[in-house]
């Protein structure tokens, strides 16, 4: 027994799989059609490896390990990455100015309608432009998904977007003024620490839960899932940019303002779509930064992920970029109009029991 329900027909089904084929070939071909957009731009497509000695250092992201055996017998741990930039941060610091990659990436304790335990990241940097030429990538990139599939509008669960109209950019401040009417910066300092107490006192006037063991930026997250998220990208995409320097682990101090980072993330019909920086590349701060991830992980999942000394040594020689992930799979769910990620995935991950 392979553990998989006989009551629903798996993908490889010949019914099942003529349904998803029209969505499958929209992906194919967006694909292509990215491959040229940058190809037309001078980046250099690359292919990292996926087993790295850390999968990443976010603390709410779980990784895949397993481990690696020499001819000698000896073993190490090794993990499946969450992303590649690490390696393409390396890239960088290599000498590569303009790259491009489709990954495959792993994420444990990830599955729905929008989530998948092994899905595809197109990430691409560009070393010396800043992180604005990334916001207007992605709206170059929306209308060729649209056009690649001949779509006027994505659509989602009834929530819809004009992919040809430009993103409206949004701060994260301004969010949750406007739609919790709290004021998130008054809980933050031009140092960047947080205060715990300020925020939970906006959000009891506004009506929000607040739990006595709550963080900063457990409440940070509250608000942003309940009250923002649900109202970003609707009849065109949104650009939420400006995250507070502790909701940006690696992204550069704005240069604006001390108490926000050159982090943006894209919506599209309430979806999030991509996540970019300003890329930090003191290796200093990024192991503080580091370091404080991975003691709130132990706090709250009770394990913790090395990290990857290289990957900070390479920051001493990194020049300036600015880098961005952006959930191809999703993409191509809002051109082609799927309902559910596995809906455009060629060959979908069996689920558990």
């Amino acid at each position: 027994m392979n553990g998989r329900s006989t009551a629903t027909p798996a993908w490889w089904t010949p019914s099942i799989h003529a349904d998803r084929r029209p969505f499958l070939l929209g992906r194919n071909a967006i694909q292509a059609k990215l491959r040229v957009f940058f190809a037309e731009r001078d980046f250099v497509e690359v292919d990292t490896a996926t087993l790295q000695v850390s999968p990443g250092n976010e603390a709410h992201l779980h990784a895949f390990a397993t481990a690696a055996t020499g001819p000698d017998g000896r073993s190490a741990p090794l993990f499946l990455h969450t992303s590649p930039e690490f390696a393409c941060k390396k890239l960088l610091s290599a000498g590569e100015k303009r790259i491009a990659c489709f990954a495959h990436v792993y994420r444990n304790r990830e599955r729905g309608p929008l989530h998948h335990p092994e899905f595809t990241m197109l990430e691409w940097y560009r070393t010396g432009e800043s992180y604005e030429q990334l916001m207007a990538d992605c709206a170059d990139i929306l209308a060729l998904a649209a056009e690649t599939t001949k779509s006027r509008a994505f659509t989602w669960r009834e929530r819809t977007v004009d992919p040809f109209v430009e993103p409206e950019r949004l701060s994260v401040a301004e969010a949750f003024d406007r739609f919790a009417g709290i004021d998130l910066l008054g809980s933050v300092e031009d140092s960047g620490a947080t205060d715990r107490d300020r925020l939970a006192a906006e959000m009891r006037k506004a009506g929000i839960r607040v739990a006595e063991d709550d963080t900063w930026a457990d409440l940070f997250s509250r608000v942003l899932v309940e009250k923002i998220e649900p109202n970003l990208g609707f009849g065109r995409a949104t650009i939420l940019d400006e995250y507070p320097v502790s909701e940006a682990a690696l992204a550069r101090p704005s240069a604006r303002d001390p108490r926000v980072a050159e982090r943006f993330e894209l919506y599209a019909c309430g979806v999030e779509l991509a996540n970019a920086f300003g890329e930090l590349t003191n290796a200093v701060e990024q192991r503080r930064r580091f370091e404080a991830e991975m003691t709130e992980k132990q706090r709250v999942y009770g394990e913790t992920y090395p990290l990857d000394e290289d990957f900070l040594s390479a920051l001493d020689i990194m020049p300036e970029a600015s880098g961005i992930a952006l959930g191809f799979d999703r993409l191509v769910m809002l051109a082609t109009g799927a309902p559910r990620i596995e809906h455009v995935l060629w060959a979908p991950v069996a689920e558990i029991g």
